[in-house]
């Protein structure tokens, strides 16, 4: 994000009020804000209530989610690696060849590379700690693969979340062991990452497809192993993707997140955006639709340490037309940002006040900004 003088001057003179349209486009220019959406944002959903998808009449091929994405208003792109694998788990080479010509052709960007070890029925009791050797191998020699799909398409981070590793009872597994098994595959995925000038980060989340809880359930233990895979590789090359609706499930703080990882010297390196309500299933809703005051304080700390990574809008909206759903996120997330720099414009006021330990102040101090500005 570019922040200088000039345009923080602008927030409450140019830029006043809600932004929409031109002006929105504008803000998001002027201040080089990096809006993404994973391509399955764009497109058929479907659940176990409706297996035949939500809106059918959409064609789901990725050239198709693609034009939607692009028809929404967003340039950045997030992709899962088997898009580009063929039934063999070979890489399509036409396939990214083709990605590439619609991206370049719409001035569009591919931002970071999913790892997909979960849709896979072989994967249904893990990927890379099934507690088969044969497939926790093929699991690893997959993430590899998408390793070199990202380079071809040029994104600049991996991302691994480990969608089926984890257990549904208790006494299923040897927790330790999963874990030993995990951070092993890290240490590999990490260094071939690094040697590909590609970045690597770690996606938590409670529960869910696992029922029970997933190997790394918090941001909080995927900075733990971040920090352990960087002593063991030498270079400070794996850090956390946050998902705003993962943190919601477990009902952290997510501000609070983002200094823990700034104090811990773990890289922040991606942002899922999202809504979901605190202590429910991974809701995937339109970013910004939930608590206000909660966001535009997790963006803030975004803002507050640095963060030059993209949002990318990570949301199934089942009932609702993905493009116009995409379209809003866009703008909840700019607008809410903007909210997040009118208090950073004035950091200096606010930390003089937090010094007193006044928490009516505090409120009266950022309650405008949060509910008109």
């Amino acid at each position: 994000m570019k922040i200088t003088r000039e345009n923080l001057s602008k927030l409450e003179t140019y830029y006043v009020g809600y932004l929409e349209g031109e002006k929105l486009e504008e803000f998001i220019k002027d201040f080089d804000i990096k809006i993404a959406a994973g391509h399955w944002a764009a497109g058929d959903f479907m659940d176990r209530f409706a297996t035949k998808g939500y809106f059918p009449e959409l064609k789901s091929d990725i050239i198709s989610q693609l034009e939607r994405v692009y028809k929404a208003g967003i340039k950045g792109v997030e992709f899962h690696d088997v898009l580009f694998l063929n039934e063999k788990g070979e890489i399509n080479e036409d396939k990214i060849a083709e990605v590439k010509e619609f991206l370049k052709e719409h001035d569009m960007v591919a931002t970071n590379m999913n790892m997909n070890l979960w849709t896979d029925p072989k994967y249904k009791m893990g990927g890379v700690t099934n507690v088969k050797k044969e497939i926790r191998e093929e699991a690893l020699q997959q993430a590899l693969k998408a390793i070199e799909i990202a380079k071809k398409l040029g994104c600049g981070t991996v991302n691994l979340w480990p969608g089926s590793d984890g257990w549904d009872y208790n006494f299923e597994v040897n927790y330790g062991k999963q874990l030993e098994m995990f951070i092993d595959a890290c240490i590999t995925i990490n260094k071939e990452a690094h040697k590909n000038g590609l970045k690597f980060c770690v996606e938590a989340k409670l529960h869910e497809p696992r029922e029970g809880n997933m190997v790394i359930p918090t941001t909080h233990l995927a900075a733990f192993i971040a920090k352990e895979v960087n002593r063991e590789c030498g270079v400070d090359n794996m850090g956390v993707c946050i998902d705003y609706g993962h943190e919601q499930m477990y009902a952290s703080e997510p501000s609070q997140t983002v200094y823990a990882l700034k104090v811990l010297g773990v890289p922040l390196l991606n942002i899922h955006s999202n809504t979901a309500k605190l202590h429910s299933n991974d809701e995937d809703r339109v970013a910004g639709t939930g608590d206000i005051w909660r966001y535009v304080d997790f963006l803030y700390a975004t803002i507050d340490i640095g963060y030059d990574g993209w949002y990318g809008e990570d949301q199934f909206t089942y009932r609702m037309d993905p493009v116009r759903a995409m379209a809003l996120s866009k703008e909840f997330i700019a607008n809410c940002l903007k909210k997040a720099l009118l208090i950073y414009a004035r950091k200096d006021e606010l930390e003089a006040i937090r010094e007193k330990g006044d928490q009516a102040e505090v409120i009266n101090f950022v309650k405008k900004i949060i509910l008109t500005g």
